[in-house]
């Protein structure tokens, strides 16, 4: 399940992509993405640490994508938020893979065909969709329908 952190951050970024390389502040993001305030700087530090997005301090400091957001999956931030898309670490291929601790054998696992099956098609839906395409099809709604 998607956590609530990544919905923020999700949204922070969303609302970064529609700005056409504007920067915006943490406040102003906050108040776009409808995340308390605080929580969210600490997201949008994760993000910058991840070089997800370029952060200037100071008095007109603010936050700028760090990539045009066609080349920004929702893919890669959930990973970056939330860790690995598998529902179980025994069909993750890139974060955390390993057995379940209560699998006593991979090759026999009852689970592990739907499970790989679920990841492969949450994954292909989530690397192909861009911070672009949902700054383009949510520019008239908010909040966003796909992350309430």
């Amino acid at each position: 399940m998607l956590s609530q952190k990544a919905k923020y951050a999700l949204r922070a970024l969303v609302e970064l992509a529609r700005g056409d390389g504007a920067q915006l502040s943490a406040g102003e993001l906050s108040t776009r993405a409808g995340a308390p305030r605080k929580f969210l700087e600490a997201i949008l530090l994760e993000l910058s640490r991840n070089q997800i997005v370029v952060s200037r301090r100071g008095k007109f400091g603010g936050y700028t994508l760090a990539r045009p957001p066609r080349e920004i999956a929702f893919a890669e931030i959930i990973r970056v938020i939330d860790g690995p898309l598998a529902l179980a670490p025994c069909v993750s291929p890139r974060l955390g893979f390993r057995k379940c601790a209560d699998c006593p054998d991979l090759e026999t696992c009852t689970l592990r065909e739907a499970l790989a099956r679920a990841r492969d098609a949450t994954a292909d839906v989530l690397e192909a969709y861009t911070l672009a395409d949902a700054a383009r099809t949510g520019a008239a709604e908010s909040p966003h329908p796909l992350l309430s």
